[in-house]
């Protein structure tokens, strides 16, 4: 049975992106309530179709429906006739369909309903009129690696990047004096562009001492040694590669790279360790029971941070990984994910301050794996931990590690500071056919112009059905010159204190609501209002 969960916690972004006007949906491999998406009617036509009025075409991610047979639901021929009657469209090793046609498995008119939707998106497309329309030949040097797309290319990454630590304002870095640029992601290129970069040119992508040299030329001295493999496990390393997206690995001992990286940092004055995930160890069938750093590269951290240097942790990777050591030890840490192809010079930018980083982490990065699953609009439960406790008896909480994330969802730190006033609400009493102002001022306290993303929260504190604690419901990113304020205003009305409720009808309930804003989920400024009728 679908419950109200999946309406309220997992539908809006499909829904978002139907009514946004998106011509294609895929199914996924995973089963929902014990039919695979593929042949999950309730999804691809009672939801997509009937409740949201999609009118696109729906195509079966790759060897979706083969994969049914291991899902258990029969052989080809029924498992492909179980998708064209859930609402497939389109597949690409489809070869049993005219016998199930000819056994009355699917009839003509379903056929032909599929086939019409194909051929309506070619038509929208304006593959009717010019079949070659995507494939001139002249187009590519027109639009590929053009200057004014890498510049937009080098300024989107920059904007991604979440600066996670800055004791004593180590970044931004001076552009002057020498560097020890250390760790298996420091001269890398093919690394920078993150899986599924199936037709990339590995030629093109800027490596991070690449990055560093464009940026400030010759007048910091960059001593490089890579200080340690991706992994001391080769037999890890060739699973992580099994596409063959080499990992440069280094045959010598790691007690050998790791004296090297000692050399380099006694004649540095600050270390910038590039360490973190290679892109293929964050993709799709890539899994880790220990999504730490791996042991390598967490034993030349541990060592570079004994040399009293100060470090700077340049963090690759395309999940959360747990960083509580890291985050203990290590001054500065900025995560960087994986750039793309001007992710050197990127990275580059924002280390010398030439560019100001604002990124907010979208997920909750988590102590340790055992705090998994762990997302900052979970249930309240019946025995919540009290706030500001670590730990209580009979409560909802570990004997061994505090509830607390290491890293909260929106938190994103910059290289200025942000104060907030005291959030005022226009009422404290709203009917249905109303709007609340919700109204904050943001000051740039720092040294530095900068961006902050400015978050609203809401919890629903009494309901018909367990909602969560906090639930996000806006946001707005603005720009501060040093020392400017500006008010943010967000509006609310009652569709926003709408739910799924247990009969999966979308409501509001009269009741009070409480308010957060804030720069991250875990620090905001809370008010509260009623709903009444």
């Amino acid at each position: 049975m679908i419950h109200s969960r999946m309406y309220n916690e997992y539908l809006d972004p499909y829904k978002a992106a139907v009514e946004a006007g998106v011509g294609s949906v895929m199914s996924s491999f995973t089963e929902v309530d014990g039919i695979p998406a593929t042949a999950n009617k309730f999804l691809m036509t009672d939801v997509l179709r009937d409740q949201w009025n999609f009118k696109g075409f729906v195509v079966s991610d790759y060897s979706g429906i083969n994969e049914m047979i291991d899902h258990g639901m029969g052989d080809l021929k029924k498992v492909s006739a179980l998708a064209l009657n859930a609402g497939i469209n389109m597949d690409m090793f489809l070869t049993t369909l005219k016998q199930s046609f000819q056994e009355g498995k699917v009839t003509a008119q379903q056929i032909n309903n599929v086939c019409r939707l194909i051929l309506e998106a070619k038509y929208k497309l304006g593959l009717f009129e010019d079949p070659f329309k995507y494939c001139d030949e002249k187009r590519a040097p027109t639009e590929i690696f053009i200057d004014a797309n890498l510049k937009t290319a080098r300024e989107v990454a920059a904007q991604t990047f979440v600066l996670l630590k800055n004791n004593g304002q180590l970044l931004p870095l001076k552009k002057s004096g020498t560097i020890a640029l250390v760790g298996p992601l420091a001269d890398s290129k093919e690394n920078m562009l993150g899986t599924w970069a199936v037709a990339a040119d590995y030629t093109k992508p800027i490596s991070l001492i690449a990055g560093i040299k464009n940026v400030v030329g010759n007048n910091v001295n960059v001593i490089y040694a890579k200080g340690a493999n991706i992994s001391n496990d080769i037999d890890f390393e060739t699973r992580v590669s099994v596409f063959g997206k080499p990992l440069e690995r280094d045959d010598r001992p790691s007690d050998v790279l790791i004296k090297e990286a000692l050399e380099a940092a006694a004649k540095a004055d600050i270390i910038v360790a590039a360490v973190g995930e290679a892109a293929e160890m964050t993709r799709e069938s890539s899994s880790r029971s220990d999504i730490g750093l791996p042991q390598s590269q967490k034993d030349l951290l541990k060592t570079l941070v004994t040399t009293g240097k100060p470090v700077v942790l340049v963090l690759f990777t395309g999940r959360p990984l747990t960083l509580q050591w890291e985050q203990e030890n290590v001054p500065a840490i900025i995560n960087v994910w994986h750039g793309g192809t001007e992710a050197g010079n990127a990275v580059a930018d924002v280390l010398f301050g030439d560019v100001n980083p604002s990124g907010k982490l979208t997920n909750t990065w988590p102590q340790n794996v055992g705090q998994i699953p762990l997302f900052y609009n979970h249930k309240n439960t019946g025995k919540p931990l009290e706030a500001g406790k670590w730990f209580q008896k009979f409560r909802s909480n570990y004997l061994d590690v505090s509830n607390d994330p290491v890293y909260s969802f929106g938190y994103g730190l910059s290289y200025r500071n942000f104060s907030y006033s005291d959030v005022t609400l226009n009422k404290s009493v709203m009917h249905p056919d109303e709007k609340l102002d919700v109204k904050v001022t943001v000051t740039n306290t720092g040294n530095y112009d900068g961006a902050e993303t400015v978050q609203l929260y809401m919890r629903d504190l009494v309901a018909s059905i367990s909602r969560p604690v906090k639930e996000l419901k806006g946001f707005e990113k603005i720009y501060l010159k040093k020392g400017e304020s500006k008010e943010v205003h967000f509006t609310i009305t009652a569709n926003d204190l709408k739910f799924y409720n247990s009969d999966l009808k979308f409501v509001y309930e009269p009741g009070t609501f409480k308010v957060m804003v804030g720069g991250s989920s875990d620090k905001t400024i809370e008010k509260s209002f009623d709903l009444v009728k």
